[in-house]
C-alpha cells in the first residue's frame, strides 16, 4: 500500500510566513528575517522538523507540486535548517533539476560551457551524497572541469546500471531523503551532541531557487564579512568569483577577486562598485537590525545581485568580546546581553596564549586538558633541570610521572608541564592552574623513562631533554617542536565587559594565591580579596627549607619554637607583602595544613643531604624520616591535627600574620585578617586553636601598642565537619569549604589516582562527570547545603564560602547562590570566568530565564 504524500510539510518563506527557529530552523529563520529586510532572496521553501524527520523514514513528498512553486524548468538547491548552525548538517547540493533537456536549453542561452558546468557540479555532488558512490570516480572530491560531463554520466551508468535520472522532482526527493537520512545516522548524532545539541535534536531544509552565478553577462559568487574572525576587528574579509557558484570563492582563491581595493590585484570594489555599495549596506542593516555581525553568501546572476544566505560569523573567544561590547557600547543590544553572549569558559583562551588555530599541528600524545594554554620549551625530567633551564633564559616544559610539593620551584620555573598520571584535581593541575601554567595530565600513553631522560610516544618517536615540544593545555595535545602561538587578550574590550559583570553579579569571587606573584594576579582580574592563601607553598624555597627541616628534627618545644623562630620574619615579610598587594581587600590565611614528612626526601642522597647541612648522624635521620611516614598521609597528622599536637607551628604563623597586619596599618592600609583552620572535624578542635591564637593576638597587640582585627573561621574539609557545622559555626567567624578534600573523603576516592580510571566511569555513566572537576551536587552539594543550613542555624551572620578548584566553575556557582554562600574562592586565572558566570546567572535570575552561567 502506497504512503499518503505529505502535502503539508513546506513552507514558503515570506515576511509573513509562520517561520520558527525551534520548528524550521536557524537558517530558514535567518533568510526569513533578510526578507523581511528587504533583501534579494531568491524565493524559497522550508521543510519543518518532522517533516524531515517524516522523510527520513520513507514517506514521500510532493516534490514536483515543491518544484511547480518555482515556475517552468527550474534549478535548485538544498541546503541544512538545524536549530543551532554549530550543530552542522548535510552540505549543500546545487542545481537540482539539472538533466539532458535542460542542459540542452541552457547552452542555447548561456553557452554549452557553463551548462556543463552546472550539470557536472550536479553530477558529482548526486553520485557521492545521494547515490553513495565512491568519489574517486567522480573527481576524487575536487571540482571537474565542464568537458568532463560525457564521462561523469557514463560512470554513472556503469556504477548503478541506470541511466543519471532526469526527473528533476525524483531527484529532489532522492537529495530530501539522502540529507534526512545522513542528519539521522549515528555518526552525525554523535558529532553533534559532541557540538552540544540533544540527541534528538531536528533538521529542517530550505529548497531555494538557484541563482546561478554562471552565464552571461556578470556573473559569480561570493561571501562577504565585516569583522576580522580572530581579532573582532571592523574590517572587510571575503572573496568573489565571476562565472562560480556556492562558496568556491573561497576554495579557489587563486582566481578570485579581492572585495576592496587592493594592490595585490583586481577587486569587486572596482568591478562591481554598485554591488559592492549594497553588500556593505546589507551587511549594516544586518549589524542594527539583526543585531549581529554576520557573513553573507551572495551570488551575481547576468548582473542581479542576489543575497542566498547570511549566518553569524564564526569567530574566536578574543573576537565575541569585542563584538559583544561594541554591539553594546553602539546601542544594538543591551550590556546585559552583551554579557550573555560571551561563554563564561571562552574567556579562559584570552587569559593565556594559545595555538594559532591557522597553523600546522604534529600531536604526538594527548592527556586530560587541565589547565588552559600554550607554551613551548625544551623537555626537562626534574625541577632542578627546570631550575636551570630558567637560569640559562630558556623555555622548558618539566615531564614528571607526577609532581609532588618538591617539584612547585621547579613548576614556577617551567613554561609548562606534562605528567603521565594524575587528574583534573591532581597536585600537577591544582599548582598549574594556580600559576596559570598550560598544564596536561594523565598521559598514560606516555613511555617515561627519568633515569634515561626521555619519553616515547605511541607512534615510536622518541624525545630526549632538550628537545622541542609544545603543550596545549586548552586541548589536551602535545604537538612536536615549536606550533605558532598567539598572544593573550586582556584588552579594553575585555576589562570592559568584566567591568559591567561586576555590576550585574550578586556573589563575591575571591582568589585563591600563595605567593605575591599569585596576589598581583589576583588584583591584575580584580578579585574581591583572597579566599585561600595555602601557606606551606611558603616553606619550600632553599632557605626556608633548611630551617624547616631542623624544626622537624627538633626534640623538644624548646628547639621547635627557636627553629620556627627564625621562620618568622621569613613569614611577617610573605603577609606584609600579600597585604600591600590586596590594598585593605580581605586576605584569608590558612594555616599550616600538610604533614611534616612532605618537607623531607625519600631517598639516600636526599637524606645524606640533610645529615650534613644538620650535622646529624644519618641514622638519625633515617629514623625520623621513618618515624614520620604514615600509610595513608591524606588522612593522618596534617592540618588543625597538627597545630594541636605541634602547636608552635600555629603559635608562630598567628604572630607573623598579626605582626604584618600592624606594619602595614601604619603605612595607612586597614587590614582585617581572616585565619582558617584546615581539616577540622570537632568542635573541639576550634577551641583549642581559637584560644592560642587569641592569646598570641593579645600579646601581640600589647607588644606592639596597637589595635587590629581579624575574623578566625574554618576550612570544611571533611563530610563530619559538614554535619557537625551547627557546633563548628559558634566559635566560628566563617566557613569556607574545601571541595578538593571533601570530595576525596565523600567519594573515598584520590584525586590524584583518579585519572586512572574515571574516563571509565563517566563513560560507563557511573558518574555523569569527573567529580573532581565538576561539583558533585547531590552528594557533596547535599554536604554544603547541610552545612550552610546547620551553619547559619547557630549564627545568623556566618560567611560561607567555597574555595576548592570547583570554585570557578559556572555550575559551582550556580549552586552556591542558590545555598545563599557569599562568595567563591578559585585559582587567580580562573576569576575572570566566575565573575562572568556570576553575572549571567544573575542576569538569568532577574529575567526568569535560569541560564547556563
Amino acid at each position: 500500500m502506497r504512503k499518503n504524500k505529505l502535502k503539508a510539510a513546506y513552507t514558503e518563506i515570506t515576511a509573513e510566513a509562520g517561520i520558527e527557529t525551534a520548528l524550521h530552523g536557524g537558517r530558514a529563520k535567518c533568510l526569513q528575517r533578510l526578507i523581511r529586510l528587504d533583501m534579494p532572496v531568491p524565493r524559497t521553501l522550508a521543510l519543518s522538523f518532522d517533516a524531515v524527520h517524516e522523510v527520513a523514514q520513507g514517506r514521500p513528498l510532493d516534490t514536483r507540486g515543491m518544484l511547480a512553486a518555482f515556475g517552468d524548468g527550474p534549478l535548485v538547491s538544498v541546503r541544512p535548517s538545524s536549530e543551532d548552525p554549530d550543530w552542522g548538517g548535510p552540505g549543500a547540493i546545487l542545481n537540482i533539476g539539472m538533466n539532458d533537456a535542460r542542459h540542452a536549453a541552457l547552452s542555447e542561452t548561456i553557452g554549452a560551457e557553463a551548462a556543463s558546468a552546472l550539470y557536472v557540479r550536479f553530477i558529482q555532488a548526486y553520485a557521492v551524497h545521494v547515490a553513495r558512490l565512491d568519489s574517486d570516480g567522480f573527481g576524487g572530491g575536487e571540482a571537474a572541469p565542464a568537458e568532463a560531463l560525457p564521462g561523469l554520466l557514463e560512470t554513472y551508468q556503469e556504477e548503478t546500471d541506470e541511466p543519471f535520472p532526469q526527473d528533476p522532482a525524483r531527484q529532489l526527493a532522492d537529495v530530501l531523503r539522502a540529507m534526512a537520512r545522513a542528519w539521522e545516522g549515528t555518526s552525525a548524532r554523535l558529532l553533534r551532541q559532541a557540538r552540544g545539541a540533544p540527541a534528538d535534536a531536528g533538521l529542517g531544509l530550505v529548497v531555494q531557487r538557484m541563482a546561478l552565478g554562471i552565464g552571461n553577462g556578470e556573473s559569480g559568487s561570493g561571501v562577504i564579512q565585516f569583522i576580522d574572525e580572530q581579532t573582532g576587528a571592523h574590517l572587510i574579509k571575503g572573496r568573489y568569483l565571476s562565472q562560480s557558484q556556492g562558496r568556491d570563492a573561497l576554495i579557489d582563491r587563486s582566481k578570485a577577486l579581492f572585495l576592496t581595493r587592493d594592490e595585490r590585484g583586481a577587486s569587486m570594489e572596482e568591478g562591481c562598485p554598485d554591488h559592492f555599495r549594497a553588500l556593505v549596506g546589507y551587511g549594516e542593516t544586518c549589524r542594527t537590525r539583526l543585531r549581529e555581525e554576520m557573513q553573507i553568501e551572495f551570488t551575481i546572476e547576468d548582473g542581479s545581485l542576489y543575497i542566498l544566505d547570511a549566518v553569524r560569523v564564526q569567530r574566536s573567544a578574543r573576537a565575541g568580546v569585542r563584538v559583544a561590547v561594541a554591539l553594546a557600547e553602539d546601542g544594538i543590544i543591551t550590556r546585559q546581553e552583551a554579557l550573555m553572549r560571551v561563554e563564561p569558559r571562552a574567556l579562559a583562551d584570552l587569559l593565556h596564549k594559545q595555538v594559532d588555530p591557522d597553523s600546522p599541528r604534529d600531536p604526538i600524545l594527548r592527556g586530560l586538558a587541565a589547565s588552559p594554554g600554550a607554551a613551548r620549551g625544551r623537555v626537562v625530567f626534574s625541577a632542578m633541570a627546570a631550575l636551570a633551564s630558567d637560569a640559562r633564559g630558556e623555555p622548558c616544559v618539566l615531564v614528571r610521572h607526577e609532581t609532588a610539593p618538591e617539584d612547585i620551584r621547579g613548576m614556577h620555573a617551567a613554561s609548562a608541564v606534562l605528567t603521565e598520571r594524575g587528574g583534573m584535581s591532581s597536585h600537577a593541575a591544582v599548582i598549574a592552574r594556580g600559576l596559570g601554567l598550560p598544564c596536561i595530565v594523565g598521559v598514560s600513553d606516555m613511555s617515561l623513562d627519568v633515569r634515561d631522560k626521555r619519553l616515547s610516544a605511541p607512534d615510536g618517536r622518541i624525545f630526549c631533554e632538550g628537545d622541542m615540544i609544545t603543550i596545549d593545555g586548552s586541548s589536551g595535545e602535545v604537538l612536536a617542536g615549536e606550533a605558532k602561538l598567539l598572544e593573550p587578550a586582556l584588552d579594553g574590550w575585555f576589562k570592559k565587559l568584566l567591568s559591567w559583570a561586576d555590576t550585574a553579579r550578586d556573589i563575591g569571587v575571591r582568589a585563591n594565591a600563595d605567593t605575591p606573584a599569585d596576589a598581583r594576579t589576583a588584583r591584575m582580574f580584580r578579585s574581591d580579596g583572597i579566599g585561600l592563601c595555602r601557606t606551606e607553598h611558603m616553606f619550600f624555597e632553599d632557605d626556608r627549607l633548611t630551617v624547616m627541616r631542623e624544626m622537624i628534627f627538633a626534640d623538644t618545644s624548646e628547639d621547635r619554637a627557636a627553629a620556627l623562630e627564625r621562620l618568622l620574619p621569613m613569614q611577617r615579610t610573605d603577609f606584609i607583602e600579600l597585604f600591600e598587594i590586596m590594598q585593605g581587600r580581605p586576605v584569608c590565611i590558612r594555616l599550616f595544613d600538610p604533614p611534616l614528612h612532605e618537607f623531607l626526601p625519600h631517598s639516600r642522597e636526599g637524606m645524606r643531604e640533610i645529615a650534613a647541612a644538620l650535622d646529624l648522624p644519618m641514622s638519625d635521620v633515617t629514623r625520623r624520616v621513618e618515624a614520620l611516614a604514615e600509610f595513608n598521609p591524606m588522612l593522618g597528622l596534617r592540618g588543625v591535627r597538627l597545630g594541636i599536637t605541634v602547636p608552635e607551628i600555629y603559635d608562630m604563623q598567628a604572630r607573623a600574620i598579626f605582626e604584618a597586619t600592624v606594619a602595614v596599618g601604619r603605612q595607612g592600609t586597614e587590614v582585617a585578617p581572616e585565619i582558617m583552620i584546615p581539616l577540622v572535624s570537632a568542635r573541639r578542635e576550634v577551641e583549642l586553636v581559637k584560644a592560642r591564637v587569641d592569646a598570641v593576638a593579645s600579646a601581640v597587640a600589647a607588644a606592639e601598642g596597637a589595635e587590629f582585627g581579624y575574623r578566625l573561621g574554618v576550612m570544611v574539609e571533611t563530610p563530619r565537619a559538614a554535619l557537625r557545622a551547627g557546633d563548628i559555626s559558634v566559635n566560628s567567624a566563617f566557613l569556607s569549604f574545601g571541595t578538593n578534600d571533601l570530595t576525596q573523603m565523600t567519594y573515598g576516592l584520590s584525586r590524584d589516582d583518579a585519572g586512572r580510571f574515571m574516563n571509565d566511569y563517566v563513560n560507563k555513566e557511573v558518574y555523569p562527570e569527573d567529580p573532581f572537576h565538576t561539583l558533585d551536587v547531590e552528594g557533596v552539594g547535599e554536604l554544603l547545603r547541610i552545612g550552610a543550613e546547620r551553619g547559619r542555624e547557630k549564627k545568623a551572620d556566618l560567611i560561607l564560602s567555597i574555595c576548592g578548584e570547583h570554585g570557578g566553575t559556572p555550575e559551582s556557582i550556580r549552586f552556591c547562590r542558590s545555598v545563599g554562600f557569599d562568595y567563591v574562592s578559585c585559582s587567580p586565572f580562573r576569576v575572570p570566568v566566575a565573575r562572568l558566570a556570576a553575572a549571567r546567572l544573575a542576569i538569568a535570575d532577574a529575567d526568569g530565564t535560569g541560564g547556563e552561567g
